[in-house]
């Protein structure tokens, strides 16, 4: 395995992260706990986790992968040898089962406080905000269209002071942002200065080679501020493993169990996912780990979210920290970028 360090700290991560959003559903806690057993045993010591999980976020299911986790850790006893981040939902009708009072002080102590309770520890490395409050261009929205009825208020501010408190609670010992845009991050940073408040270390947000849109202004920001990327969705729910294309899905593949997950499945995803098939297959490698290396190794990247529904491929996700590619095949690899940028925004 290789490491990395959270930015603005002291703490070792692994360039692999345990994403866990099908525990729960798709997988059972045996399986779930089975991944974790793996995944600890080749070097992974940073897992991430939602209170909304699992995906698809249903009222009967909600908390159920932290639950999953808090039991693993009561077993092994592994919880301090594990940097653990979590996620408070945003607002919006799709988390209205949790909570509807966005990130308000209340909401943001009530959700640290259930979170500790579900995971069975006294604190979280790292707790992220899923999205934002405001109305913006996320999860799979290409360009930024203003509304002018938005009824979010400028509310940084706030946050920050809310999130240092349950910081100097000793709840939380770092915190960072999630399907955030290059605006909302210099926002936080800036009050972050102006202010002497707790800073965020992280971004979570799509990456992939289906979508490179972290590349324009955010990759920037990530390196001149070193405010990490954690990368989620880099196999884009598993299209660039290429099963899809060669209709090896099992019956438990996430886009025949949910197809409105449709985000990585357009005409023009389906295309450039052919390309680099064929890319990764003429160099002697899977499409699935191509793609993984591609996005451990940019260097805005502090950790790469894994996923995996069985062991056989999580072995192969995690496997992928040895690949290391080349020029010539980065080449190759923007070549098709540069006929069909971003085709899963």
């Amino acid at each position: 395995m290789k490491y990395t360090i959270l930015p603005n700290t002291d703490i070792k991560v692994s360039k692999i992260c345990l994403g866990t959003m099908t525990w729960g559903n798709q997988n059972t806690e045996a399986e779930g706990h089975a991944q974790m057993d793996m995944a600890f045993e080749k070097g992974v010591n940073f897992f991430d986790t939602a209170e909304l999980y699992p995906v698809p976020a249903t009222v009967e299911m909600s908390g159920r992968t932290s639950k999953i986790i808090g039991d693993w850790f009561k077993k092994t006893g592994n919880r301090n040898k594990i940097v653990l981040g979590s996620k408070i939902a945003g607002p919006g009708d799709y988390t209205a089962h949790i909570r509807t009072t966005g990130f308000s002080p209340e909401a943001i102590n009530e959700a640290v406080n259930l979170e500790l309770e579900r995971l069975q520890t006294d604190y979280i490395d790292l707790y992220q905000l899923h999205w934002p409050e405001r109305s913006t261009n996320t999860f799979g929205v290409r360009d930024y269209s203003h509304n002018p009825t938005d009824e979010w208020k400028d509310n940084f501010n706030e946050i920050l002071h809310s999130l240092d408190q349950v910081i100097k609670a000793g709840k939380v010992r770092h915190i960072g942002i999630s399907n955030e845009k290059a605006w909302g991050m210099m926002r936080y940073l800036e009050e972050s200065k102006t202010h002497g408040l707790p800073r965020m270390i992280t971004i979570q947000n799509a990456y992939s080679l289906l979508n490179r849109v972290f590349e324009g202004d955010a990759a920037e920001i990530s390196i001149r501020e070193n405010i990490g990327l954690l990368a989620y969705s880099p196999m884009a729910f598993g299209v660039l493993s290429g099963k899809y294309i060669k209709n090896i899905e099992g019956d438990n593949a996430r886009l025949k169990l949910f197809p409105r997950f449709a985000r990585y499945s357009s005409e023009q995803s389906t295309e450039a996912t052919k390309r680099y098939l064929k890319i990764a297959e003429e160099n002697h490698m899977s499409l699935a780990q191509m793609s993984l290396a591609f996005v451990t190794q940019q260097p805005f990247i502090t950790s790469n979210i894994i996923g995996a529904t069985n062991l056989e491929q999580l072995k192969e996700n995690i496997d992928s920290i040895d690949i290391s590619l080349s020029e010539e095949l980065l080449d190759q690899i923007n070549a098709v970028h540069a006929d069909i940028p971003n085709p899963a925004p």
